[in-house]
């Protein structure tokens, strides 16, 4: 018996070695794996270039003084090196130290990339320097750098201060002196920003309201009307009152802007070119070459604070980003709250009420086709539809005193919104579907044999099991939604949008209006900028946001759908 089975096992083995590689499969799970790996080293070094470059783009650099050898100075923070390989009708011309430099390195030469700022002075931000015309380079410690509200950060000398006609020469950077009054500007642009912003702007609001209400009086009852006589009469007193306000309020403004003028700060860059400049337009003012550790950190953390929570500047490449990030998370939770009772309900009438067939099949292979059309086609016909039709109805109907100017009947924060929801209900329908089948038959049995109505067993028995199912696909409507850009580019998102979605004035939320998003920030910055360079960090840094802000979108729908699954296990889902 041992001989036989020690015969059959040695036979065993000699199949197995006669047997073709290929049959037992191994070389695909080995390109599977390998292609597996790819991926994940694909999505973490993206993830790892991001990191890097957007979590120390607010972090505080040295700032370099070179002495060319033409006998020019620059000065700035150092962004990167590269070789470059000179034109070769230049070649002759090069210096020594160049040509010298060329035969060291088989024809390349090194140059460095440097942020100077100084724009109103120099007419550009950054500025190449070759190693060979570098012939020291110097770190003095009181060297300042500036960010301004206007023109970009500034790199210099602080000369003196004047306050109110005081004359102060050479303040120390970090002086108490500087700090305070530096403190007291910053106070008195936020006044003036209070009272034209928010004051002015609440007195154009009133404004603009009682002459759209004349007008619809007189569209409804004609000019001719004691109603509209009545009317014209109120909005005469009303807008003289608002008006006395208005000047008031602008009186004010314009008295706090001459104040504010006679302090002002002279700065000097490195081959002592003065510029003077109001103390209020300085937002961030420090010693970059005598900043400790714990400094820079401050300094970090106030630009963070800064891009969390003000509007942008300087072409969107300054500030903060407060705007967009709230047209985001706005957009998508709205598309959230369309797409899934549409998406649901779509797909509880296909699996569960109706009849299976070649009709039903046809429209799943549609929905299926759905998800693959260019995201910008469901922008342009939302445009048409949406905005165009939809809109331009209501416009008729509820708001005639408001032409030529349109109100629903142009882009905005909810034809964008409807326009998502299209695009990805195609996902959750799909998503519902494979949920509601993955819920045994014998649960509906039982619930309909206890006596329950069919949509009781929907509700009841179905719904709560398939509902892990459901979230898993809204998780994916929401992530693809919230990183759309086409679609929005023509149905309401704009570079810069002067008025949030929600505000004070009723009904609060305004959903006919422009929006600021996260992804259209991206590609301004990146194609639209006037400064390609000034807006790199920028599209690092809010790259890193968006992914952050979806990111955490989906971690709260995650965690209410372990729950879910806790709750109401049911296979896979």
């Amino acid at each position: 018996m041992k001989n036989e089975t020690d015969q059959i096992s040695v036979e065993n083995v000699k199949r197995r070695k006669n047997c073709d590689f290929k049959a037992r499969g191994e070389p695909f799970v080995w390109i599977l794996g390998g292609t597996l790996v790819i991926g994940l080293i694909m999505i973490t070094g993206f993830v790892a270039l991001i990191l890097y470059n957007g979590l120390l783009t607010f972090y505080p650099n040295r700032i370099e003084v070179l002495k060319l050898s033409n006998g020019s100075t620059v000065a700035g923070e150092l962004v990167r090196s590269e070789i470059y390989k000179p034109e070769p009708d230049r070649i002759d011309s090069l210096p020594e130290l160049a040509q010298k430099e060329l035969e060291a390195n088989n024809g390349y030469l090194r140059r460095y990339l440097y942020k100077t700022g100084n724009f109103d002075l120099y007419n550009e931000d950054y500025k190449w320097v070759s190693a060979y015309e570098i012939d020291k380079v110097l770190e003095p410690r009181d060297i300042v750098y500036v960010e301004r509200m206007e023109w970009g950060p500034f790199i210099g000398r602080v000369k003196a201060l004047n306050l109110n006609g005081v004359l102060i020469k050479g303040p120390d950077p970090t002086s108490e002196q500087l700090e305070k009054a530096q403190a007291e500007g910053k106070s008195r642009r936020q006044r003036i920003q209070n009272i034209e912003h928010g004051q002015i702007s609440t007195v154009n609001h009133y404004l603009e309201k009682d002459r759209l209400a004349l007008k619809k009086i007189e569209l409804q009852d004609g000019a001719n009307s004691n109603a509209y006589s009545v009317a014209a009469n109120k909005f005469k007193a009303s807008e003289n009152k608002l008006e006395i306000e208005y000047r008031e309020l602008s009186n004010e403004a314009e008295a706090l802007r001459q104040i504010d003028s006679k302090y002002t700060i002279t700065m000097s860059d490195v081959e002592n070119r003065e510029k003077v400049m109001k103390l209020s337009d300085i937002v961030r003012l420090y010693p970059a070459n005598r900043l400790s550790f714990g400094s820079k950190l401050s300094v970090y953390f106030s630009r963070w604070l800064e891009f969390l929570t003000q509007e942008p500047r300087e072409a969107n490449t300054e500030g903060g980003v407060l705007p967009a990030i709230f047209g985001t998370f706005c957009m998508t939770v709205l598309m959230a709250l369309i797409v899934a009772p549409f998406g649901v309900v779509a797909a509880l009438y296909l699996r569960e009420y109706a009849k299976q067939g070649k009709l039903v099949s046809l429209i799943r292979v549609c929905v299926n086709n759905l998800a693959g059309v260019p995201s910008i086609v469901y922008g342009v016909f939302g445009l048409g539809f949406f905005a165009y039709i939809v809109g331009g109805s209501i416009d008729q109907i509820f708001f005639p005193e408001r032409f030529p100017n349109p109100t629903f009947g142009t882009g905005g924060l909810l034809w964008a919104s409807l326009t998502l929801a299209l695009l990805t209900v195609p996902v959750v329908v799909v998503a519902t579907e494979e949920a509601l089948a993955a819920v045994p038959q014998s649960m509906r049995e039982g619930s309909l044999a206890c006596g329950a109505s069919k949509w009781q067993t929907i509700r009841r028995i179905v719904l709560p099991r398939a509902m892990p199912g459901i979230m898993t696909g809204l998780i994916l409507a929401m992530a693809r939604g919230a990183g759309e850009v086409a679609p929005l580019m023509l149905v309401g998102v704009v570079k810069m949008a002067p008025e949030l979605p929600i505000d004070q004035f009723p009904p609060y939320i305004h959903l006919e209006r422009s929006f600021m998003h996260l992804g259209f920030h991206i590609f301004d910055l990146a194609f639209q900028s006037r400064n390609s360079e000034a807006a790199i960090p920028m599209v690092y840094v809010t790259t890193l946001l968006l992914i952050t802000l979806v990111f955490v979108m989906n971690v709260v729908s995650i965690i209410v759908r372990n729950r879910l699954k806790r709750k109401f296990f049911t296979g896979h889902f």
